[in-house]
């Protein structure tokens, strides 16, 4: 009987041995097989960047890997700009982010933060010729480039009498002041010390540092069960001696003694949600304002464009040879190359050239937005202009030369006017959609409609109801084009002109 007894026991403890083990084994796998979808913005050494082979690097990316491996689930990273991350964990269509984000006030109404994994602090850099700019005091009236939606471009807001310009990514601010077209960049001091030390940034340096003591955080979207998740894998590698390995390769120092358990805004309440019209009627007067400065540049761009793409156009319809093969040429590169590439090349490239050929030489923003718009919109124009010419019968020309006309006055007075009539509606197509190009110049901080709209977003991460705002903009000033081309298509057809007039007598 007592072995009988001994037996169940043994087997009892067994089945409650191996049922342990299999929940255990379960919860692990539950958890191994999950994967997050990781946003990052890889424009941020020595934190977040695309090293050799296109592959992730950095501080932040080797951390967030030991946190997975920590607490067992996967990592999908997906690259977004950094002023899209947090509106992008608002709709959930990433799980959490890393991407160097400071743990803020404003920030914590709108997303919940791990505990913090990096202290950090803002740094002025300034060309190293510069002997006036000693510190923040000195930063009255002056230039300062910053990236948006950054703490940098809050602190530079307190500066009195200061002229802001907000690019996308770090890299992007620094080689504006490289360039010579803002005083100074403020920035987070690991960042710019970094791209110093490495020799990337020739020319700058930093005249002080750790304005603010501020802290990067690991961000989710509000009441995110991955949460938890994240700062157990956090804990773990803090505790594990993983952090201070990745500190030390990334920073050559030692970390930290210690770093704040929680987040100073852990129980911060959701951001307000405001009526739409409480939400757009304050911005509505600062994107109104950003439109009528993208419909200076639209007109001003095409009117240049027209200009040159009509001298491109009668260029490759002439007899000179080399003149022709070097109007396709011009044709093929704008038309085969993007433009955002161009705005690039022509707005950074051009001063940073010409600073290596020994000389300094820098653009004014909206001065480099229309050359690269109207140098691109001419390569279509061009080709408009070409078919419109061409679609005239041979009998025209031959008509002319029978009056006596010239080569030239045939052209003025015969070919063109009725091909211009033919070249309107495409021509109107040209126009709107160099309209809606003109916000690819956001890209170099200048401030039309779009980039007013993300630095609005940057402020209230309110991106769909200001977005859609945007959009509706842009839509009543395509409108508006449409209708205009419209009537000039009336007025230049003697046709459709009569119809019209018939139209109008009825009424």
């Amino acid at each position: 009987m007592t072995k009988w007894v001994f037996r169940r026991w043994l087997c009892g403890c067994l089945v409650i041995g191996l049922s342990c083990l299999l929940l255990t084994g379960c919860s692990g796998n539950l958890n191994r097989g999950k994967t997050l979808r990781i946003a990052t913005e890889p424009a941020f050494p020595p934190f977040e960047f695309t090293g050799q082979g296109g592959n992730l690097q950095g501080f932040s990316i080797d951390l967030m890997n030991a946190i997975a491996t920590a607490a067992s689930f996967k990592i999908d990273f997906q690259s977004l700009p950094f002023d899209g991350i947090i509106p992008a964990l608002q709709s959930k269509t990433v799980d959490a982010a890393i991407s160097s984000i400071t743990i803020t006030a404003e920030r914590s109404q709108t997303v919940a933060f791990s505990r913090p994994y990096f202290k950090a602090g803002l740094a002025i850099a300034i060309r190293a010729d510069n002997q006036n700019i000693t510190g923040f005091d000195s930063l009255k009236n002056k230039k300062i480039a910053v990236q948006i939606g950054t703490t940098g471009a809050d602190k530079a807001k307190t500066i009195p009498g200061v002229q802001i310009r907000s690019f996308d990514s770090a890299p992007l601010a620094l080689q504006e002041l490289v360039n010579g077209n803002v005083d100074a960049v403020i920035n987070d001091a690991p960042v710019t010390l970094y791209a110093i030390n490495t020799g990337n940034l020739q020319g700058i340096k930093v005249v002080e540092k750790l304005l603010t003591e501020e802290y990067y955080g690991i961000a989710t979207a509000k009441n995110s069960p991955n949460l938890q998740l994240i700062n157990d894998g956090l804990n773990r590698v803090l505790a594990n001696g993983s952090y201070s390995r990745i500190y030390q390769k990334w920073f050559k120092v030692a970390p930290p003694a210690s770093l704040p358990a929680k987040s100073p805004y852990e129980n911060a309440n959701n951001a307000d949600k405001s009526t739409l019209a409480n939400l757009i009627l304050p911005f509505l007067p600062i994107l109104l304002q950003g439109a009528l400065v993208t419909l200076q540049l639209t007109i001003l761009s095409a009117v240049l464009g027209l200009i040159t793409g009509t001298l491109i156009a009668l260029l490759r319809l002439s007899r000179f040879l080399p003149g022709s093969l070097l109007a396709r040429v011009y044709v093929d590169f704008f038309r085969g190359t993007p433009l955002i590439v161009q705005i690039f090349m022509i707005y950074f490239g051009l001063p940073a050239l010409a600073q290596e050929l020994g000389f300094t030489f820098n653009f004014d923003r909206f001065v480099a937005g229309v050359i690269a718009l109207s140098l691109n919109i001419a390569a279509y124009i061009a080709e408009t202009v070409r078919a419109g010419i061409q679609s005239i019968e041979i009998g025209q020309t031959e008509a002319a030369k029978s009056l006596g006309l010239s080569p030239l006055l045939t052209m003025r007075l015969v070919i063109f006017p009725q091909a211009f009539r033919r070249m309107l509606p495409p021509l109107g197509n040209e126009f709107i959609s160099l309209l809606k190009d003109t916000s690819l110049v956001a890209v170099i901080g200048f401030e039309e409609l779009f980039r007013k709209g993300q630095l609005i977003v940057a402020q209230n991460y309110r991106a769909f109801e200001i977005y859609a705002t945007v959009a509706l903009i842009y839509l009543c000033l395509t409108l508006l084009a449409s209708q205009v081309f419209s009537r000039l298509e009336v007025w230049m057809n003697p046709d459709k002109k009569i119809q019209q007039a018939k139209v109008d007598n009825k009424k």
